[in-house]
């Protein structure tokens, strides 16, 4: 808990002293509607431990707060993407076979509980390509960068009748690209996409946002984007190959 609470005060700290040096920032608070689907399975030995997220579990759509703020930077100083989205769904399920979840069997057609978390935290240090604002007017712009995902990760599940119950989490950090554009035709109208993506050893972690943005009054905008990410990862015991998107609506001000 102390290591945890400094952490977070060096954090804090860090984002306090940059955003006092930043030439400009955008902040954003909204809502993000999330489904998931897909199949993961942990220390499962064979396909029936596998779990089918839509036919098994019985989750329904979340809706979940997040939200994200950009510094521009001065000088050669790169600029900085934070950006927070919590994930996290439960229900009660049933499978028609008996399956193995970590190091339990769960007993075939009896109801079981369960919750799946997946909070991401993003820290993207960027560059914008040089020149390429003047070159259009202010109309398009190109970033490129690196980002770290942090995903704080739990998962739960007990069969009350059984008497079962499992319940694992972990945090992992993982490195990313990132490439981001915006696309201002008009003052008031922007279209902006940004991906973050990794690949390594047969592990795929990707995301996508498009967003469209309006600019209502001054600084205050509104924004309507969809959100997608893919998360393929056979390591460790644990095998995931899931998806989770959906629309999401903005407030923010841009300086």
């Amino acid at each position: 808990m102390k290591k945890s609470l400094v952490a977070a005060l060096i954090v804090t700290g860090f984002i306090w002293v940059q955003s006092a040096a930043a030439a400009g920032f955008e902040l954003a608070v909204g809502a993000w509607k999330q489904d998931l689907s897909g199949t993961m399975a942990y220390k499962g030995q064979d396909i029936t431990d596998t779990i089918d997220i839509d036919n098994d579990l019985n989750y329904d759509d979340e809706t979940k707060v997040y939200g994200r703020l950009k510094l521009d930077m001065p000088f050669f100083i790169p600029n900085i993407y934070l950006m927070a989205a919590p994930v996290e769904f439960d229900g009660l399920g049933r499978k028609d076979v008996n399956f193995k979840f970590g190091d339990e069997i769960f007993s075939a057609n009896v109801d079981f509980y369960s919750k799946v978390k997946l909070d991401h935290y993003d820290i993207a240090l960027y560059y914008g390509l040089p020149f390429m604002k003047t070159l259009t007017a202010d109309k398009f712009n190109i970033e490129l960068g690196l980002n770290a995902r942090i995903l704080d990760m739990e998962v739960e599940a007990r069969q009350d009748d059984t008497n079962t119950n499992v319940k694992e989490d972990a945090t992992v950090a993982i490195p990313m690209i990132y490439a981001a554009f915006s696309f201002q035709p008009i003052e008031r109208f922007a279209i902006e996409g940004e991906g973050r993506g990794i690949s390594y050893s047969g592990n795929n972690v990707y995301s996508l946002i498009g967003r469209l943005k309006v600019k209502v009054l001054g600084p205050l905008f509104v924004a309507a984007s969809y959100r997608y990410e893919k998360i393929e990862v056979d390591e460790e015991d644990v095998d995931l190959d899931i998806e989770f998107s959906g629309p999401m609506l903005e407030l923010g001000l841009k300086f």
